[in-house]
């Protein structure tokens, strides 16, 4: 009875199997050759935990783009865990919106200045043909760095109180009604602000 009971109260998840479907295990087992030793792979790296939103408040419908969605692989430096390259596989395209993301996942890494190698599905892959894309990848990221020389960032400042983010707000009341200002992402616990010309 006890064991019954036991079994109707087992939470509703279960392992996934296999982890990495055929085409990801082989594409890990190259580029695991290809690092030997000089990076750190992460397969399926969450893109909310590899990248934040400028202004969150300001840009909240970018959100959806990357929630719930990955890159296949994530090569990082061994010691600091810093993202080096991205390795995404290019699957086969029965949708548009396959595609718009594809594209959507080049602007996201070449806007973030890390390079995004593009590997075509299959079940073998030859080292030789990886470091190619490798090496194009590098190209066109350091085209579009040394592109953006000289150019403005598109930042937004820290709190001169806490050093904490800040964010877009709107004064709702008083002379200023209806000016743009910038509020500590921490307020009301941070006065902190920074106002705008």
């Amino acid at each position: 009875m006890t064991d019954k009971k036991a079994d109707n109260q087992r939470l509703p998840y279960r392992l996934k199997e296999p982890f990495l479907t055929t085409t990801e295990l082989a594409l890990f087992r190259v580029l695991n050759q290809m690092a030997d030793g000089r990076y750190l792979i992460c397969p399926k790296v969450a893109l909310n935990d590899l990248f934040y939103i400028v202004r969150p408040n300001e840009n909240v419908h970018f959100f959806n783009k990357f929630f719930r969605k990955h890159v296949d692989f994530l090569m990082c430096d061994p010691q600091t865990l810093a993202p080096v390259f991205g390795v995404e596989i290019l699957r086969p395209i029965s949708k548009n919106e396959a595609r718009e993301f594809d594209k959507f996942m080049d602007e996201l890494f070449t806007d973030a200045g890390l390079p995004l190698v593009h590997v075509p599905s299959s079940e073998k892959y030859q080292l030789s043909d990886i470091v190619s894309l490798f090496q194009m990848a590098m190209m066109k990221i350091e085209d579009t760095v040394a592109s953006r020389v000289g150019r403005d960032t598109d930042s937004v400042p820290q709190c001169p109180v806490c050093g904490k983010m800040m964010v877009l707000r709107i004064r709702r009341t008083g002379t200023n009604s209806g000016k743009k200002y910038y509020g500590c992402m921490d307020n009301p616990r941070c006065a902190g602000l920074v106002s705008i010309d």
